[in-house]
């Protein structure tokens, strides 16, 4: 048997947080657009089109992985079961490399769930992707949901829904679409490579396939300028697509980004936070006659309960907002200091006064060694350097 060191297969740099437990496959390497002034991951890399023969290999050789823990499993008595203990001893086992670990987990959590990588899998040749999901289903028959990230340009333009359905019917369960905003002047400005008509064409194409559509849209992308069209166009198109999921992301800057230096001269102007939930109020306000469900799974969004499923849900997700305001100004701080901490994740955790008291006494004391520390750590924008 091959030690853990020895099998290996590559796995790119991220993942949507709702595919945290599942398998990650790489079909392509990085971004072919790469241009977005609000994403900095991809900037020093190329774009790449993996061969099927790579694909098949790393299939090859995660299914070699898997067998090697189900021998484990075996050895142990434990019915070829990955048990809590047995993934435990991988994660921890020094000889046990990160493919190890990334498969254990999966194989923990059931095993049934592949998220294919990198940023945009759907540039690949329709024919040449189809074989390679046809062969990962083929050689993890139990395999129940596949899912991707793809880019809504390629889709509109180069895919009919006959090549959607073919993908489908091959496995592909879910796609994840980075829209960002509805609004033609923001995706503009952000060098997104996309209109509005583009992200609508891709949105109904993937719906009339029966893929299932998560929707990425960004909080704050509009800046000051552009707040209001940012909320009501997204919310326009997204009413013309109706996915299965709108998934809300809040934007932050780094230096690394190309917004980092339109920030810095003026030409683009950040939002406070909350300023940012009026924009995300008046955005899901606007959703109208649509069955999605809107989703705030990302530690970087401050009100993590704006969650549930249109139309019903619609006043209880508004009434996270508003609670929110009704808060008192100490009170906001404590929250948004908290929760960036990751110690809160409702606003009906500051009744626990002594949860309360402690993250206030945390933020006085910062702010007595450094003044504007506390605001600088609850800023999803850098802040000194803005100066």
């Amino acid at each position: 048997m091959m030690k853990g060191k020895e099998l290996s297969y590559e796995i790119g740099p991220i993942r949507p947080p709702s595919e945290a437990y599942s398998l990650l496959v790489r079909f392509t390497r990085n971004c072919p657009w790469n241009r977005c002034a609000f994403c900095n991951l991809y900037k020093r890399t190329r774009f790449q089109k993996r061969t099927i023969e790579e694909i098949k290999q790393d299939i090859d050789t995660i299914k070699g992985i898997h067998d090697h823990i189900r021998d484990m499993s075996l050895a142990r008595g434990w019915g070829g079961r990955t048990t809590r203990s047995l993934a435990q001893e991988i994660c921890s086992n020094s000889a046990m490399n990160e493919c190890y670990r990334s498969v254990a987990v999966w194989m923990y959590f059931g095993g049934k769930n592949v998220f294919i990588q990198d940023a945009h899998s759907l540039a690949m040749n329709p024919g040449s992707f189809l074989e390679c999901l046809m062969y990962l289903k083929e050689t993890f028959p139990r395999i129940d949901r596949i899912t991707s990230y793809a880019r809504a340009r390629t889709i509109s333009e180069r895919l009919s829904v006959e090549d959607l359905v073919k993908m489908r019917r091959a496995g592909l369960t879910r796609l994840h679409i980075g829209f960002e905003s509805g609004s033609d002047k923001v995706l503009a400005f952000m060098k997104k490579g996309v209109t509005k008509a583009q992200q609508i064409e891709c949105g109904q194409k993937v719906k009339a396939s029966g893929i299932e559509l998560s929707e990425y849209v960004i909080l704050g992308l509009g800046g000051k300028t552009w707040r209001e069209e940012h909320a009501w166009e997204s919310a326009y198109a997204i009413n013309r697509i109706d996915p299965d999921y709108i998934r809300m992301r809040t934007l932050e800057v780094s230096k690394h980004m190309p917004l980092y230096e339109k920030i810095r001269s003026g030409e683009f102007l950040i939002p406070d936070p909350e300023g940012l939930l009026h924009e995300e109020r008046l955005f899901i306000e606007s959703l109208m006659d649509i069955s999605s469900i809107v989703k705030s799974d990302h530690i970087g969004n401050l009100l993590e309960e704006v969650d549930g499923r249109l139309p019903g849900d619609k006043g209880k997700i508004l009434s996270v907002i508003d609670r929110y305001f009704e808060l008192n100004e100490e009170e906001r701080g404590v929250f948004r200091f908290g929760r960036r901490l990751g110690a809160l994740r409702s606003t009906d955790d500051l009744c626990d006064m002594s949860l309360y008291d402690r993250i206030k006494k945390t933020m006085e004391e910062m702010e007595s060694k450094a003044p504007g520390s506390v605001e600088k750590a609850v800023s999803p924008f850098p802040g000194d350097d803005m100066n």
